[in-house]
């Protein structure tokens, strides 16, 4: 994308993100949150939000809160967040008051990031996962993402759809490359964002390591977010 382009992108998108109920918090066009679970090992890749948030403020003019938040998903709190990371290795199985803040917060507009640390599709975190989806949106709910989706041209252009990660190709995990990410939509809008590729683990390092990179790795975080600032 040229640099003229995504200016213009840019303005378009903070002029959408000033009409939603959550986009701001009057300082911030962005916070950063985690959301804590009962059930698994939500706390991963505990390095990842600041390089995400480092790839923002690299890349884009939004004003960027620079700590990372910790929510419980029970907690009513969540419900005013830009955007939610949700991760782990273990067994999801959302209590009552989690299983009711995760669908209030994608019917009314948000934007929940899972990512299964095992990059195995058919492991415990994955299973279990899925099988609350089921449970709260209903089976068929979550798809798999089109290449053509608008999420791999919000902001960086992903023509191939989701860039593999380096766990993938070098063998790790079940020896896969996972050609997809599979999403929930409500009334056209992506509210989850389902990964098995490990995002977290290969964003999980010291920012200021990137520039070792030969491709910066994090374009695509900034795409996800700008998709859930903007959609």
């Amino acid at each position: 994308m040229r640099r003229r382009d995504s200016i213009k992108a840019l303005a378009a998108l903070l002029a959408v993100a000033a009409t939603r109920i959550h986009a701001s918090d009057g300082r911030h066009d962005f916070w950063f949150t985690r959301l804590m679970y009962e059930s698994g090992d939500w706390d991963v890749d505990q390095r990842m939000p600041t390089t995400v948030l480092d790839a923002l403020l690299q890349y884009t003019q939004l004003r960027v809160d620079p700590e990372e938040h910790v929510v419980p998903l029970a907690d009513a709190r969540m419900l005013d967040a830009p955007f939610c990371y949700l991760a782990g290795h273990k067994l999801v199985e959302f209590n009552p008051d989690e299983r009711r803040n995760f669908e209030t917060y994608v019917r009314r507009g948000g934007f929940v990031f899972v990512d299964d640390c095992n990059h195995d599709i058919d492991g415990l975190f994955a299973r279990s996962f899925e099988d609350e989806m089921a449970r709260i949106f209903g089976r068929d709910a979550l798809r798999k993402l089109p290449k053509n989706h608008a999420l791999y041209r919000s902001f960086f252009d992903f023509p191939d759809g989701p860039p593999p990660t380096s766990l993938e190709l070098n063998g790790w995990g079940d020896d896969l490359v996972h050609d997809y990410l599979k999403g929930i939509e409500i009334d056209g809008r992506l509210g989850v964002l389902y990964s098995n590729k490990d995002y977290g683990c290969e964003w999980d390092y010291d920012w200021r390591n990137k520039r070792w990179l030969a491709e910066d790795n994090t374009k695509f975080a900034v795409n996800i977010v700008m998709y859930a600032l903007s959609a």
